[in-house]
């Protein structure tokens, strides 16, 4: 589960991975450079759901010292990607107790650069909840963060909200602060794992340039009264 915290204008967002990686014991095998880019993934939607940008990067590695270039080439890959000069790098690596699984956590430092409403706006999904396997086979499935960082950049969209493990209607939950009677073309208890889809919420005169800018995977959300 995501916690951010505020501190001031500082916000300070995370997440890890365990048991996936390319350790003999990890229970998903994937590329380490891909492992670390989805936490950085994760982290840096946190942030700009927060109106925030990131300006430092901390990599916790447990998994040990031969991975640390790999992890750190994952995070660089997710911030070249979408255009943004990577933040400084700093953090650690266990080097002293081998693991037999991987694990790796990554914390961002940012300030707040954007004031967030919620009030008025209309709500899409955007992407498609997917998790382990999937996440891999279906690239094209995915929530374009090039696309959002342009969209926000552009003002086509107010805000944006990750969807994590716990599915989009607990996403929505905690967004709106109350539970709502929900609806959608997707899934909305599934998975999201590393945010492989986002809550995006548009001014009315803006949903068909959203529309144009995302293309493909996006979901009208409906939103009735309080269950």
């Amino acid at each position: 589960m995501r916690h951010e915290l505020k501190l001031g204008e500082w916000v300070i967002t995370s997440d890890n991975s365990a048991a996936i990686g390319e350790k003999p014991q990890d229970a998903v095998a994937a590329p380490d450079k891909l492992t670390a880019k989805f936490a950085a993934r994760v982290a840096l939607l946190e942030q700009w759901a927060a109106g925030s940008e990131p300006e430092v990067v901390l990599l916790h590695n447990f998994s040990g010292e031969a991975q640390w270039g790999r992890y750190v080439e994952g995070i660089k890959e997710q911030f070249e990607e979408i255009g943004i000069e990577p933040p400084q790098l700093a953090g650690s690596s266990e080097t002293n107790m081998p693991t037999l699984q991987s694990g790796i956590a990554v914390t961002l430092l940012g300030r707040q650069k954007r004031e967030l409403q919620c009030e008025g706006l209309q709500w899409f999904i955007y992407g498609k909840p997917l998790v382990g396997p999937d996440v891999l086979k279906k690239p094209e499935q995915l929530a374009d963060l090039g696309k959002i960082h342009d969209a926000l950049n552009k003002g086509i969209i107010e805000r944006v909200w990750p969807v994590g493990s716990k599915g989009i209607a607990n996403e929505a939950e905690r967004l709106f602060g109350r539970k709502l009677t929900l609806s959608a073309d997707v899934d909305l208890e599934v998975s999201g794992g590393p945010a492989s889809c986002v809550l995006i919420g548009v001014q009315q005169e803006q949903v068909e340039s959203m529309k144009q800018h995302f293309g493909t995977y996006v979901y009208f959300l409906k939103t009735g009264t309080p269950r």
